[in-house]
């Protein structure tokens, strides 16, 4: 009988393990290693290469004290699925390529990440994306309603985006979380936000959205949490009213609807931010907005 096979390394947990230092560039030979989980310690400075991982489908780099750009080697590990950089201080863009590759789950939040969100998001099919607790600015990508229907949440909160929600919104039948509160995000909310039949979590409140609420989507099945609080909204209608009647957490406080209270003082309402502002809007009756919004949607992208 030939000699056994050597022992192989093929993950590595160290998760609180209250560790410092740096991470060592012999990290890249260990080519049989699948996960790597090293969140909750100390770690400083910069990610090695890490390409040669071509085993590697877990990564979680989380809460430590890593810095620099977004580490792009993380790209070059060709079986990654996730990637979890979320609670340190990388600075920067985010690189365009992040989203062109097979991961299935995207953990950015809480880092130091400015520019614009690449346009190419549409293009991952990530079940979950967060991008929140950054310096992102500019638009959501308009084209973002085109991305994997496996997308289930996308958090995009607490960054400094501005511009319209996107009519294609409506395309992410199965997404249970949208999360954009806390930017400056202008306009009318879109209809065809009511496409979005599974979602739980509606928060888009903290922005400078205007106009009405629309009945469809406080008629959506599964909401659990709708709010459009800390907006310039100026009415709903009794669908949206009768969501306090069904156990779901609305908050419509400090917007500007007559005759309701605790909403803004009328001075702040006598100008709307964005009030010029113009969003593509499909009209709000339900089979369009809905049934052929795909066919409605590729008819005008580019």
């Amino acid at each position: 009988m030939g000699d056994p096979s050597p022992p192989v390394v093929a993950g590595i947990d160290l998760n609180h393990g209250n560790l410092e230092g740096i991470l060592v560039k012999e990290l890249s030979l260990l080519t049989d290693l699948s996960l790597l989980h090293l969140n909750s310690n100390r770690f400083t400075g910069t990610i090695p290469q890490l390409n040669y991982l071509s085993a590697l489908t877990e990564l979680d780099l989380s809460n430590n004290q890593f810095t620099g750009p977004f580490p792009v080697t993380t790209l070059q590990i060709p079986n990654l699925l996730y990637l979890d950089l979320r609670f340190n201080s990388f600075s920067g863009p985010i690189p365009q390529d992040l989203f062109n590759k097979n991961l299935d789950a995207i953990f950015l939040n809480n880092n130091l990440f400015s520019g614009e969100i690449p346009q190419n998001l549409a293009n991952s099919p990530a079940s979950v994306i967060n991008l929140a607790n950054n310096k992102l600015t500019g638009s959501i990508p308009i084209n973002f309603g085109y991305s994997s229907p496996k997308l289930k949440e996308i958090l995009f909160l607490n960054n400094q985006l501005t511009g319209c929600i996107p009519q294609g919104i409506g395309m992410w039948s199965d997404v249970q979380v949208f999360d954009a509160s806390f930017n400056s995000l202008m306009g009318h909310l879109p209809d065809t936000l009511s496409c979005l039949e599974d979602i739980e979590v509606l928060n888009v409140a903290h922005n400078k959205l205007s106009g009405e609420l629309p009945d469809l989507v406080c008629e959506l099945r599964s909401l659990l949490k709708l709010s459009v609080a800390y907006n310039f909204i100026s009415g709903f209608s009794e669908q949206c009213a009768k969501l306090y009647d069904k156990n779901v957490g609305f908050d419509i406080a400090l917007n500007c609807i007559p005759g309701l209270q605790m909403q803004r003082p009328e001075p702040d309402c006598n100008s709307v931010p964005g009030g010029g502002l113009s969003c593509l809007r499909i009209p709000s009756i339900r089979p369009l907005a809905c049934g052929t919004l795909l066919q409605s949607l590729n008819s005008s992208a580019p």
